[in-house]
């Protein structure tokens, strides 16, 4: 048996910056990380709650509430059409599908799978774990003549909040039909446009109306502060979906009950998500104010939970110039070399640890 060979935990490597951050006086202001620190919304406890005392197995597919639900919010807040119910798969959080995704859809060693320059590390490790191989690539005619066995679209980007265009997304999607190469878009960040107005891969604009060959992935633990809770979904390709629900009723990949209920009413609720987008641009306005003054540059950053910064120098010793300041937060490389000159700056946490870290920039 070859044992799995994968890089290691980016985050590991923070230890000795955040030792630094935390020795502040005034104690660490944590940008690192996207974790939520608002509450999870009561309408949302309560429906957890509501169903907390059912003693069977949930199902696989999610209950039929919640797959309208989703169909509805993609509606409603994307301008998606064209989805039906059965083409929504509720996941474990979105981490966990787009760590076994390329396994799921049969990728295997001599596959490549093609993720973006700066991305999200578990799309490389997703493809490790399947046997493929990851390449980076942002340009379609940088893969020559190459056909992967999938592509990677992340729009808005962890980390820059890049938002792909109408235009760039269509190309995609011609250019991998025509190759029959599947097409999935991480679109955790969709309902978070900020300077740009994000647009989904199964928005009939990009996709002309199907879904062939195309997934999103989506997840509430940003717009919904409910990553403890493990929520997200992808939908797109009946075929594809129906292929990912065998797998996962034979994995028992299932999603509790409790908390397909808790989603159901989330993506329910527009104003839950509308009171959270203010905090988040509030907060973003005051660290985007206070990185400019402090002489960053803020590059992209249209959309999403980030603030993609630089002081042009090396990545680490802006993470160290920060955690003197007691703020810490995560250097560009952990997403890839393009990342070598930019940290990721966070908006995730609260109002008062968010002032205290443009005050201390400003000192």
């Amino acid at each position: 048996m070859t044992r799995l060979q994968l890089p290691g935990f980016p985050w590991d490597s923070l230890a000795g910056h955040t030792a630094r951050a935390k020795a502040h006086p005034d104690g660490i202001v944590d940008l690192s990380v996207g974790t939520p620190v608002d509450p999870v919304p009561g309408a949302v406890r309560d429906a957890l709650a509501s169903v907390s005392d059912l003693p069977g197995y949930p199902t696989t597919h999610g209950t039929p509430e919640l797959r309208e639900a989703a169909v509805a919010a993609l509606s409603r807040r994307h301008g998606v059409t064209g989805v039906e119910p059965d083409s929504v798969l509720p996941t474990i959080g979105s981490k966990e599908l787009v760590a076994w995704l390329p396994t799921l859809l049969g990728a295997a060693a001599g596959d490549v799978v093609v993720i973006p320059e700066l991305a999200y590390p578990t799309y490389e490790v997703g493809a490790l774990i399947a046997g493929a191989a990851a390449r980076r690539a942002d340009s379609l005619t940088a893969l020559g003549p190459e056909t992967p066995a999938m592509v990677w679209l992340n729009s808005p980007s962890n980390p820059s909040g890049r938002v792909l265009g109408v235009d760039h997304l269509r190309k995609v999607v011609d250019w991998a039909r025509e190759r029959g190469v599947v097409v999935v878009s991480d679109e955790c960040y969709l309902a978070l446009g900020w300077d740009a107005e994000p647009v989904s891969i199964l928005h009939p604009d990009v996709c002309g109306g199907s879904h062939e060959g195309l997934l999103a992935v989506h997840s509430l633990s940003k717009s919904a502060n409910l990553a403890s809770y493990r929520a997200g979904f992808v939908t797109g390709d009946p075929a594809l979906v129906a292929d990912l629900l065998a797998v996962r009723k034979h994995a028992g990949m299932i999603v509790p009950r409790p908390v397909q209920e808790a989603m159901r009413v989330a993506l329910a609720d527009d104003a839950l998500l509308d009171r959270q987008r203010e905090l988040y641009l509030s907060r973003r306005e005051l660290l985007r104010e206070a990185l400019t003054g402090a002489s960053f540059r803020i590059d992209h950053s249209e959309a999403g939970l980030y603030l993609w910064a630089t002081r042009g120098e090396s990545a680490d010793d802006t993470v160290a110039w920060l955690a003197e300041r007691g703020i810490l937060v995560a250097p560009g490389t952990f997403y890839g070399p393009g990342g070598g000159s930019h940290v990721r700056v966070a908006l995730t946490a609260t109002d008062e640890r968010v002032a205290t870290a443009a005050k201390r920039l400003s000192e």
